[in-house]
């Protein structure tokens, strides 16, 4: 009996689809048709490939209704974010389209030899490893830029977006992309380290739990294999006394709900100087009350479910926790008596160090507000924190605000007076338990290439 993948509405706990999982013989016959396609790609010139990366977006842009379709039914995205995440792929494939060659361009460096210069090529087949959250995005930010240098990918998705796995692997295809430049592997997260353990994968990128970046990160350590992580994160959005008050609420609002507050880099610690306190937590409470939810299928609702109900209820243990240990319920902070994985907004203040709710993740849409005393104060708790991906400072004085980003705050986006978002220009990743390595931007690109030094006496 063949092993099964199952997909479930998250807004209706119905079974959607089951996929076959790929068995030995073809992973095999996968990774033998990556090794070809990639010895015939490498070579071609960046004109070429550019090609291909911007018939991939048109493609995309076909079809982006049915591929946000199948986002809000196998992980419960809103429509309106799931357009978003749409366009920002295809846009991210003409980005490097249009940068590719410029940001892999031979850099001469003057030595005593006749000539030398430094040049990036190819690695080869880079495995894929990616989470549900973002089932289109996370694969193509890794996708464009892989591509463009030359490599080729085979992709494990999270088991319960298969048929976004599927699709993407699908639209590639369409156009006009040779079988093995994007191949989507069915198979269970146990049996990812038997890939990275194979000599025909040259280097691994991840997107997802602290947890699962520490396995990945020893099986390609072993295999002595390039690596990048993208995990997870607490992001800090610091509110300090001098803060516009509407622009900080806007902020806090669409930083903590983005993606139903499932994304690494949400707003999750709310660290608020007392000054303003009181006013930020009765303004952030009364938005995050009228943020509507439910079935995307059914509604323009700000947030959809939560992608799986024991995340949900993973969540909501945290939440329980917190509040046993002395943190305050503003609103939420309940299971809704529906089918779905729903949670609501939720508000939790006098949040110490201590509680889940300082020291964890929350990946679900659960604020934290802690309260601080000064500037100092407020680094230290931002700071305080085993993750280093995003944070954000909001202030009226741009020069201290900025300083403060730049010296002091640890992570590896800081954001001044907006929420923390990608860029395919800018560079994108982690310090400390965030992971390590950069997506997007010339830093990107760069990543999964030999940079080779050539020199000519």
């Amino acid at each position: 009996m063949n092993e099964l993948l199952t997909s479930i509405n998250p807004a209706t706990g119905i079974q959607i689809a089951t996929y076959n999982v790929h068995n030995e013989q073809q992973v095999e016959l996968a990774l033998q048709e990556s090794v070809r396609t990639f010895n015939e790609w490498r070579l071609l010139p960046y004109s070429r490939r550019a090609a291909l990366l911007k018939k991939i977006a048109k493609e995309i842009r076909k079809e982006k209704d049915s591929l946000v379709t199948l986002a809000a039914i196998e992980m419960g995205k809103p429509f309106s974010q799931g357009h978003y995440e749409v366009e920002k792929c295809a846009a991210t494939l003409e980005f490097y389209a249009r940068e590719g060659a410029g940001f892999l361009k031979d850099e001469i460096v003057k030595t005593d030899a006749r000539k030398s210069y430094v040049s990036f090529q190819p690695l080869g087949t880079v495995l894929a490893i990616m989470p549900w959250n973002f089932p289109y995005w996370q694969v193509f930010r890794a996708f464009a830029p892989t591509v463009m240098a030359g490599n080729v990918m085979i992709l494990k998705h999270a088991s319960n977006v298969s048929g976004c796995a599927l699709a993407i692997e699908r639209i590639i295809l369409k156009a006009g992309a040779p079988k093995g430049l994007l191949q989507t592997l069915l198979i269970p997260s146990v049996r990812a380290e038997q890939l990275i353990d194979d000599q025909r994968i040259a280097a691994v990128t991840l997107t997802g739990s602290t947890g699962a970046g520490r396995k990945v990160a020893a099986a390609a350590g072993r295999n002595l294999k390039k690596v990048v992580l993208e995990l997870g994160g607490s992001d800090p959005y610091i509110i300090l006394a001098d803060a516009d008050m509407d622009k900080a609420i806007e902020i806090a609002v669409r930083g903590r709900l983005v993606n139903s507050g499932q994304s690494c880099i949400a707003a999750k610690r709310f660290v608020v100087h007392n000054a303003v306190k009181k006013e930020f937590e009765k303004r952030f409470t009364a938005e995050m009350k009228i943020a509507t939810y439910g079935d995307p299928m059914e509604g323009q609702y700000r947030l959809g479910p939560m992608a799986r109900h024991d995340l949900r209820d993973e969540l909501h243990g945290q939440v329980m926790r917190s509040i046993a240990l002395g943190a305050k319920l503003l609103c939420g902070g309940f299971i809704p008596d529906v089918p779905g994985a729903y949670y609501p907004p939720t508000v939790l203040t006098n949040v110490k160090k201590g509680m889940p709710a300082y020291d964890e993740e929350l990946f679900g849409p659960v604020a934290a507000i802690i309260e601080v005393k000064n500037d100092k104060e407020a680094m230290r708790v931002a700071n305080d924190t085993i993750y280093g991906l995003g944070g954000g400072i909001i202030s009226a004085d741009i020069k201290k605000a900025t300083q403060l980003a730049v010296s002091e705050l640890q992570a590896g986006n800081c954001y001044v007076n907006d929420f923390v978002h990608s860029d395919p220009h800018l560079p994108f990743g982690g310090i400390k338990q965030s992971g390590y390595g950069r997506e997007l931007g010339s830093y990107g690109i760069r990543e999964f290439v030999n940079i080779k030094t050539v020199f000519i006496k």
